[in-house]
């Protein structure tokens, strides 16, 4: 390499930096871009491509050394990442992907199409390519499907000394090493030794692993979903997991830094489920399929919406007498539609990130039901007093200021319960609590308020 990798520097990607350097390639000064490159860390350059036109990101892509080009190539958006993989040919894909952790490299050959993919396998090498084919036969949500194949494991009986020529040569290959993991003579995961106790154990090489190995090992199994595994090693501090087969044979790898990228995703995904949209819209789809995307839950929430229709029409009688109704009919079904969205925001975050459980459902459905009695109370106070002096009768006040209390409280109910009965039913809560669940509310919000009215009626005339 031209420069050194510690030589690097961080950097702000700005719109000048990105005017020159697309002025650069325009001007076919590859050299210069080459020697600016050496300088920029890999995600940086990969911000910088996706920041770039499609050729010109190709270009800039390209003209990396054969070291940066596996870096650069997963940090991309799926965006630039998809155009690069369409216009590299298989002999350029297989010795970038060469490179790589096979974790990186099973996700990028699980992008390209099928025939491509066969060929780019063919033409790795056997050890790299049958890594890459075992992480393809498991689903890409779950330990399997994100576990890398470099990983360093020793015997029980194995000494101090041999442990060490074991890591010496393995280390290469592992980026993130900081523990070497146990077998008994059938390969049965039985501990785990970190790096600091092998150093320290040095003075005494003939020491075996059973000596200072701890027996307290955490592991998951590859079917394992991606969500748990990042709620495992988030709650127990580790920073990597063994993945291991029906036998508890070590099979694989997960590291820290593959679960931030797991959780960034799956928050990115729960936010957008929410409002019925996709976490990748902005940077992968056309606005014609956004709007196809949209459409199922815009079109679910008007017809639920619709049903707001009918119950006013029902109480058509009632707003006929007291007009003002009307006029806080859609506060207090924006108030609480709004809490309820909001409870379901907290729940469907909670169940991801481990804080909520099924086996404790109650726990945040209780929490959220005392919430919503504050907010309730002081949202119901307010509006009851304005409606009170509106409306010139104090009972007017206290129908609007109940209505609103109740309404609160029911949807801070549904919004922390709806998430928790999702998941028990199988289905992904973020789902459930988006559009479709503030339109629940909002007719819940409606109803309640002109029963209460239909009700109070002979207090108000």
């Amino acid at each position: 390499m031209p420069h050194n990798k510690q030589n690097r520097a961080v950097i702000d990607i700005d719109a000048q930096l990105l005017g020159d350097i697309s002025e650069l390639i325009q001007d076919k000064s590859d050299n210069l871009l080459k020697n600016i490159l050496a300088d920029i860390y890999p995600a940086d350059i990969a911000l910088i491509i996706d920041n770039l036109t499609e050729d010109e990101g190709l270009h800039l892509f390209q003209l990396l050394d054969e070291e940066t080009s596996p870096e650069v190539l997963p940090e991309l958006g799926d965006y630039h990442r998809d155009y690069i993989l369409e216009h590299l040919s298989s002999l350029e894909l297989s010795e970038i992907v060469g490179e790589m952790d096979s974790d990186d490299a099973t996700d990028i050959i699980g992008d390209l199409e099928q025939d491509k993919a066969m060929d780019v396998l063919e033409k790795m090498e056997d050890e790299d390519s049958s890594e890459v084919k075992e992480l393809l036969n498991f689903d890409e949500n779950t330990a399997g499907g994100i576990m890398q194949k470099e990983f360093v494991i020793v015997k029980i009986t194995d000494s101090i000394a041999k442990a060490v020529l074991i890591i010496r040569e393995e280390a290469p290959d592992n980026e993130h090493l900081y523990h070497v993991w146990v077998t008994d003579e059938s390969g049965k995961l039985v501990g785990i030794v970190s790096l600091k106790k092998i150093i320290v154990a040095l003075d005494t090489p003939a020491v075996i692993m059973a000596d200072i190995m701890s027996t307290e090992v955490i592991s998951v199994d590859t079917y394992t979903d991606q969500e748990e595994v990042a709620s495992i090693m988030r709650k127990y501090d580790l920073v990597s997991i063994p993945v291991v087969d029906a036998n508890e044979r070590v099979v694989g790898k997960i590291s820290f830094d593959d679960i931030a990228d797991i959780m960034e995703e799956e928050f990115s995904e729960d936010v957008a489920k929410i409002v019925g949209s996709d976490a990748e819209e902005l940077e992968s789809k056309s606005p014609f399929q956004i709007a196809w995307l949209r459409l199922p839950w815009v079109l679910i929430t008007l017809g639920i919406e619709f049903c707001a229709g009918i119950v006013i029409s029902y109480y058509d009688e009632t707003l006929t007498k007291v007009i003002l109704l009307a006029s806080f009919m859609p506060i207090i079904s924006a108030i609480s539609g709004n809490t309820g969205l909001q409870a379901a925001a907290i729940t469907v975050r909670a169940l991801a990130t481990g804080h909520a459980s099924l086996s404790t459902w109650w726990v945040p459905v209780k929490r959220s039901v005392q919430t919503s009695i504050i907010i309730g109370a002081a949202c119901g106070a307010v509006i009851g007093t304005i409606a009170g002096f509106w409306g010139g009768k104090f009972l007017f006040g206290v129908l609007v200021g109940f209505s609103m209390f109740i309404s609160i409280n029911i949807s801070g109910f549904v919004g922390a319960s709806v998430p928790m009965l999702s998941k028990k039913l199988g289905f992904d809560p973020a789902l459930t609590a988006g559009p479709f669940e503030t339109a629940f509310q909002d007719v819940v919000g409606i109803t309640i308020f002109l029963s209460l009215a239909t009700f109070l009626m002979k207090w108000l005339l």
